[in-house]
């Protein structure tokens, strides 16, 4: 039975607690954690990435969503005739096709990818319509085209003029299987000069940003390796591969020979070394370490190039050989543009 005594004693007992002076109170309720005070950031890969970061600012300068700045950034390059490795004036596959791939990953993880594209100018907003209106991630060669066409995108003629003839001057020598990093052979016997990795020779575009809200987004699209064979498909639209984004942690992305890229799931792995603790340049390097200590003979022969970006803002890159660079753009500076670390 509950007595009179028990009671008191139950009583005051209960008393002392209510006592606890709010101070105490602190203790034992965890403050809530401050959130890290990032300012709008765009980065990619190349030089040619200063003018498409300079497109995605015009997003993040005005509030935009991260993932619209990067599908408006990487417009720029996939439109741009003079670049041979993006889009429209992409050096075409040993057949005389141009062939597009692209992916787009968001803050929350939804993704949409095309590979194998072509006739249509901007994979990446292709991409992105997969991502919004399908229930898929990936779509690949015809089924792309009549998915993009379906949806209003325009059929046109990729292969350029100046495309079409470094193509024509390939065939008059060209083996059955496609040669790595053609493109740097062919514009070493044009101008030596121009070599590989500067302003006249690279690849792939990626792009990560950061918006005013901290979230991140990612884009990555391209025309491929130059002769390729008919249907050959690289790291670009491939989710973990060629783009990866963790919007806890950061996002990554990649350039150069994508089938380096895909054996080792490089901008997953990017991503989850900074998950780790890793830098954004460091964790870039140890992805190419992982390459290097697989293939240590065929590393010396070509180039792969990773570029980060952790939650805090901070960036950096690393990749095999020399001649990477990467474009940042910020509201302090629109244009600069880094060389990246390497091994060789």
């Amino acid at each position: 039975m509950f007595n009179r005594r028990k009671f008191i004693k139950t009583t005051a007992i209960s008393a002392s607690l209510l006592a606890v002076n709010k101070s105490s109170i602190a203790e034992i309720v965890p403050a809530k954690s401050a959130s890290v005070d990032v300012k709008p950031i765009v980065i990619s890969t190349w030089d040619f990435g200063i003018a498409a970061n300079q497109a995605a600012w015009k997003v993040l300068s005005s509030g935009g969503r991260a993932l619209d700045a990067v599908e408006q950034g990487v417009h720029v390059p996939e439109a741009d005739p003079k670049n041979q490795s993006v889009g429209y004036g992409g050096l075409p596959d040993r057949d005389g096709h141009v062939t597009l791939d692209a992916c787009i990953m968001d803050e929350m993880g939804n993704c949409g990818s095309v590979a194998g594209l072509e006739h249509i100018m901007h994979p990446i907003s292709v991409a992105r319509l997969v991502m919004e209106k399908t229930p898929h991630v990936m779509l690949v060669g015809d089924g792309a085209l009549q998915f993009a066409l379906e949806n209003g995108f325009k059929k046109e003629n990729l292969l350029t003029k100046e495309s079409e003839k470094a193509w024509k001057e390939w065939l008059k020598t060209a083996k059955y299987a496609p040669v790595m990093n053609i493109e740097n052979k062919l514009y070493k016997k044009a101008a030596p000069t121009k070599l590989p990795g500067n302003q006249y020779n690279h690849d792939t575009i990626g792009m990560l940003a950061i918006d005013a809200k901290g979230n991140i987004s990612g884009a990555c699209t391209t025309s491929g390796m130059a002769y390729k064979l008919h249907g050959r498909v690289g790291d670009s639209p491939i989710i973990g591969a060629g783009l990866y984004v963790d919007n806890e942690i950061g996002g990554a992305t990649s350039t150069g020979v994508g089938e380096e890229v895909i054996r080792n799931v490089g901008s997953f792995l990017v991503v989850e070394l900074m998950r780790q603790g890793y830098s954004p340049e460091d964790a870039c390097k140890e992805a190419v370490m992982r390459i290097i200590k697989k293939k240590p003979e065929t590393a010396k022969n070509i180039q792969v190039g990773f570029l980060a970006i952790n939650k805090k803002g901070e960036y950096g890159a690393y990749a095999i050989q020399q001649g990477f660079s990467y474009a940042v753009c910020t509201e302090q500076k629109n244009d600069l543009l880094i060389p990246g670390k390497s091994y060789y």
